[in-house]
């Protein structure tokens, strides 16, 4: 490819990554049932009925089954509901972004005993995404956000996206891009023009590049469109290399999507197509 030396090339080829797996995006998707089980406790894990006391308690109490520790709330959101939920959120922003505020020091109080997040967002580290804002002014307890710069998929997200999903039961997650993004950028200058990047942000922006070398040539918008891609990877890797998140969206219990924001306008658009 023109402008790009052959040492980047080889260095590229070099990275381990399969460019070619990135499957066509569409617009429309099939939602799936969420079954809620037992109620869990503040920390994911169920919680155990005091033992009852005084005279009238019996000498001795039958036994029951135990709780299953990973069981959703009873009274959770399904993953449809939490995307709807995303989606009114942002459109509320959209329109009024000054009406989005929050009480959050009674919210604080309340959340003191533990969190339940309804949905997974990880996002870009870029100062003006803030997602608890595009959402609609959610507030504490809400959303479990995992940023880095390109909104990568590393072992840390991948981790933490685990975690929010199969101890603290929120049913939706979420890779967002965004316009503009500079991590992205820079993946696509290392491929187009052959440009070196200093210190670790070289090996920060590793994961976008087979991402962006698969974009090369296929839009006028270069950036733009491995922006969307590196979105939509990411969200496929998820259930590709977590069988913890896997087995939860065979289940219904979690729905996986990705998404790009419009720095501009405020707007999501939605990519529940990702397969």
């Amino acid at each position: 490819m023109k402008g790009l030396k052959r040492r980047h090339l080889m260095k590229l080829a070099g990275l381990g990554f399969v460019a070619s797996g990135i499957a066509p995006m569409a617009q429309a998707s099939e939602t799936k049932k969420s079954a809620a089980t037992d109620a869990h406790g503040a920390d994911g894990h169920a919680v155990e009925a005091p033992a009852e006391s005084g005279h009238d308690a019996p000498q001795a109490a039958e036994a029951k089954p135990a709780a299953d520790p990973h069981a959703a709330p009873t009274d959770g959101l399904t993953p449809k509901q939490a995307l709807t939920k995303l989606k009114e959120g942002n459109r509320r922003f959209v329109e009024d972004a000054n009406a989005c505020a929050a009480d959050l020091a009674e919210r604080r109080t309340e959340l003191a005993g533990g969190q339940h997040p309804w949905a997974i967002v990880l996002t870009c580290s870029d100062s003006r995404v803030t997602p608890e804002l595009i959402f609609g002014g959610v507030t504490l307890g809400e959303l479990f956000v995992v940023r880095n710069a390109g909104n990568v998929l590393d072992t840390g997200a991948l981790g933490t996206i685990e975690y929010g999903t199969e101890h603290l039961h929120a049913p939706l997650v979420v890779v967002m891009g965004h316009k503009k993004c500079g991590a992205v950028a820079a993946a696509c200058d290392v491929v187009k023009k052959g440009a070196e990047l200093e210190g670790s942000i070289g090996k920060m922006v590793q994961p976008i590049l087979p991402v962006a070398l698969a974009a090369l040539f296929t839009s006028e918008d270069f950036v733009g469109q491995t922006v969307r891609n590196n979105a939509v990877s990411g969200a496929k890797r998820i259930t590709e290399e977590s069988a913890i998140v896997s087995h939860l969206v065979d289940s219904g219990a979690v729905k996986v999507i990705a998404a790009v924001y419009d720095i501009e306008t405020g707007e999501v658009q939605f990519i529940d197509k990702i397969a």
